[in-house]
């Protein structure tokens, strides 16, 4: 079965930047939604961003507009997560999820059918 593989989480300071990559286990295949979420210490697991790749439409936590940016890498059959001004409360394990296009959007979260192992994100004050 296919599986998203996240890289490039890691540490850093308040107000630096990391991206983090997503890309299918098998370039066979590629994903039509693909989702970024956290799970922030203490919290529920979250959405942070999330793309519909055949028309590249994007949708983003208000907790993260204007500092995260998600995209299609489509030479490379990724999907990238472009963080800026970290904060520390972004410190969290991120998941890739990933599944159909079908409301890409509003999808809740139980119904994206492939998810990552996750990458860890943490960010000093």
């Amino acid at each position: 079965q296919v599986q998203p593989v996240e890289s490039g989480g890691g540490s850093v300071r308040a107000g630096e930047s990391l991206r983090l990559s997503c890309a299918p286990s098998s370039s066979r295949y590629s994903f039509a939604c693909v989702g970024w979420f956290r799970r922030v210490p203490g919290k529920e697991r979250e959405g942070v961003a999330r793309i519909y790749t055949p028309r590249d439409y994007t949708y983003y936590a208000d907790s993260v507009k204007g500092r995260f940016t998600i995209s299609l890498d489509n030479a490379k059959n990724t999907v990238n997560l472009q963080m800026n001004s970290l904060k520390p409360e972004d410190t969290g394990m991120y998941y890739c999820a990933a599944g159909s296009g079908a409301r890409c959007g509003s999808r809740p979260e139980r119904e994206f059918d492939y998810w990552g192992q996750g990458t860890q994100v943490t960010v000093s004050s």
